[in-house]
C-alpha cells in the first residue's frame, strides 16, 4: 500500500463501510430467503422443524434488508481495500446467519458446531460434527446441502469476478477482459455472472438426472447433486457413497465432481461460442493426467494387496482420488484401512486441489504448474547462466509478477499450515489428527485421517477449541489465505 507521503492523502481511514453493508446484507438477506425450501420441505413432510426455518428466515431475511437498506444511496466503485475488507467480512457473517437454523431445528447444535457446519457448508469444505445423518430431519439435510450448492456458486464469482482484480496467489492472470470504462466493464460482469448461473443450475440438473437414473431417489439425488458440483461432500447418510451400491452411480459422482473442478469461464465461453475445448487448457490437462495416473496406482496397490476385483479397484480407486483432488470429500470406503500406502498418497491428494476458477479448493493446478516451471527454470538457469528462458502457462506468458505472486502463496499456505497443525496439537490432538485436520480445512476438502476425523469418523468430538481453529481455517482457505492475512496488516489501515 502506498504511503501518505506519497499519494498526499491524510493519514486517515477511508474505507466506506456503506460499500461494504450494502453487499452484505443483500447476501444475508438472499440467504434467508433460501431458508423458505427446508421450511416447505419440511411442512411437506409434517416436520415441526418448518417452523423454526420460517422463523429462521424472517429474522436473517429482515436483518439483512436492514443492512442493505441503510447503506443504500449512489455508491462509488470499491476500493482494493474495501474489496479486501468486503471478501473477508462476508464469509464470517454468512456463516454465522447460515448457522442459525441448525442450532434452533431438531439438530440442537450448539452456536460452535452449528458455525462449524455452516462455515464447512459454505465454503465447501464438508467436515461435519453431525452424526445420525440418516435420522435427521429432511429439512436439515437439504438445509446442508444448499448451504455448499449457494457457497459453491459464491466461490466461483468470488474466484473469477474478485480475487483475480485483488492479486491474490498469482490469480491476477485470470482476470475478465475489462473495457476501458468503469460502465462497460460492469456490464460485461454482468453478462457472465448470468451466465455463470445457467451453467451451474444446468450442470446441477443434468447430476440429478443422472443420480437418478443410477437408483437415488429423488430426495438422495438432489442434495447429492447439490454437493457434487460445488465439490462439497456432506451427504444424506453416514456412509457417505457407501451407501450407494450402484457402481454407475460413483461413476457419474466421479464425472460430475471432475465437472465442478474445471474452470467456469471455460464452460461460460463454451456458452457464448460453442468452439471451446476444455482440453486446450494446461490446468484440465495436469488435472486429468494426475487423477489418472494416481488412480492407477492405487488400483495396482489394491489388486496386488487386497480381494479387489479390476472393475471394483477401478471403480473406488477413481472415485476416492478424483473426490480428494477436486476436494469434495466423499468416500464410498475408509480408504484408510487399505494399507500405508494409499493413507500416504491421501494426503499428498488432499494439499493438490482442481483447477482455478472452479469450485474446488486447495493449491490448484495452475499454482502447481507455475511452481513447477520456475523450479524447473532455476535448475536450467544452472546449467545456462547465460541464457533467456521465459515461463509460459500454457499459451500465456507469466510474467514476475504472477511468478512472485505464487511463490509467496505457496510459502504463506505452508506456514499457515504448520501453524494450524501446532495451534491443533495445543488442543490435545494427536500429529496425525492434527496435521491431516489442518490440511483438509485449509483446503476445503472435508475428511481428515486417522480414526477421528478420517473417513468413517467425524468432527464433533473435537473440543470447542479445535472447532474454532478449523473453522477460521476453513475460511482462511476459501479466501486464498492472502486476502484475510492482508486485512490484519497495519499497514491496511492506514493509507
Amino acid at each position: 500500500m502506498q504511503s501518505a507521503e506519497r499519494t498526499g492523502l491524510p493519514r486517515t481511514f477511508a474505507i466506506d463501510y456503506e460499500k461494504i453493508g450494502l453487499p452484505i446484507g443483500v447476501m444475508v438477506a438472499i440467504l434467508g430467503l433460501t431458508m423458505l425450501v427446508p421450511a416447505v420441505i419440511d411442512l411437506e413432510g409434517g416436520n415441526p422443524d418448518w417452523r423454526v426455518f420460517v422463523q429462521s428466515s424472517l429474522v436473517v431475511t429482515g436483518l439483512g434488508a436492514i443492512l442493505a437498506l441503510s447503506c443504500l444511496r449512489p455508491l462509488t466503485p470499491l476500493t482494493l481495500r474495501e474489496c479486501f475488507l468486503l471478501v473477508t467480512a462476508s464469509w464470517l457473517v454468512v456463516s454465522v446467519a447460515g448457522a442459525l437454523p441448525l442450532m434452533l431445528t431438531a439438530a440442537g447444535l450448539s452456536f460452535t458446531d452449528a458455525f462449524f457446519e455452516a462455515a464447512s457448508a459454505l465454503t465447501t469444505t464438508g467436515s461435519t460434527v453431525m452424526s445420525g445423518l440418516d435420522r435427521l430431519p429432511p429439512g436439515v439435510l437439504v438445509w446442508r446441502s444448499m448451504m455448499q450448492w449457494i457457497g459453491g456458486l459464491g466461490i466461483i464469482a468470488f474466484g473469477l469476478l474478485l480475487m483475480p482484480f485483488l492479486g491474490i496467489g498469482g490469480l491476477q492472470l485470470f482476470r475478465i477482459e475489462s473495457s476501458d470504462t468503469y460502465e462497460k466493464t460492469v456490464a460485461r460482469t454482468q453478462v457472465f455472472a448470468r451466465r455463470l448461473v445457467a451453467v451451474y443450475v444446468i450442470l446441477t440438473l443434468l447430476c440429478i438426472i443422472s443420480y437418478v437414473v443410477t437408483g437415488m431417489t429423488l430426495f438422495d439425488a438432489a442434495n447429492h447433486a447439490m454437493t457434487t458440483l460445488s465439490t462439497g461432500g456432506f451427504s444424506t447418510h453416514d456412509l457417505s457413497f457407501g451407501y450407494f451400491r450402484n457402481p454407475a452411480t460413483l461413476w457419474f459422482a466421479a464425472l460430475f465432481m471432475i465437472a465442478g473442478s474445471l474452470p467456469f469461464s471455460l464452460y461460460v465461453r463454451l456458452f457464448e461460442t460453442h468452439r471451446a475445448n476444455l482440453l486446450d487448457d494446461i490446468q484440465i490437462r495436469t488435472l486429468l493426467a494426475v487423477v489418472a495416473a494416481l488412480s492407477l496406482l492405487l488400483v495396482a496397490w489394491l489388486m496386488g494387496r487386497s480381494d479387489f476385483g479390476l472393475a471394483d479397484a477401478l471403480t473406488h480407486a477413481v472415485f476416492n482420488v478424483t473426490s480428494i483432488i477436486t476436494t469434495t470429500g466423499y468416500a464410498s470406503q475408509d480408504y484408510t484401512l487399505w494399507g500405508t500406502f494409499p493413507i500416504a498418497m491421501m494426503f499428498v491428494v488432499t494439499l493438490l486441489g482442481g483447477c482455478t476458477g472452479s469450485t474446488a479448493g486447495g493449491i490448484k493446478m495452475f499454482r502447481l504448474i507455475v511452481g513447477w516451471k520456475i523450479i524447473t527454470r532455476l535448475v536450467v538457469d544452472l546449467r545456462f547462466p547465460d541464457g533467456v528462458f521465459p515461463i509460459r502457462c500454457g499459451d500465456r506468458p507469466i510474467d514476475n509478477e504472477v511468478m512472485v505472486s505464487t511463490m509467496a502463496f505457496l510459502i504463506l499456505f505452508l506456514a499457515t499450515l504448520l501453524g494450524a497443525t501446532v495451534l491443533l496439537s495445543f488442543t490435545g490432538l494427536d500429529l496425525v489428527t492434527s496435521l491431516s485436520g489442518a490440511a483438509t480445512a485449509l483446503c476445503n476438502v472435508g475428511p481428515g485421517l486417522g480414526h477421528i476425523i478420517g473417513p468413517s469418523g467425524n468432527f464433533s468430538s473435537l473440543s470447542p477449541q479445535a472447532k474454532w481453529i478449523l473453522s477460521l481455517s476453513m475460511i482462511l482457505g476459501r479466501l486464498e489465505i492472502g486476502a484475510a492475512y492482508v486485512v490484519f496488516l497495519p499497514s491496511f489501515w492506514r493509507l
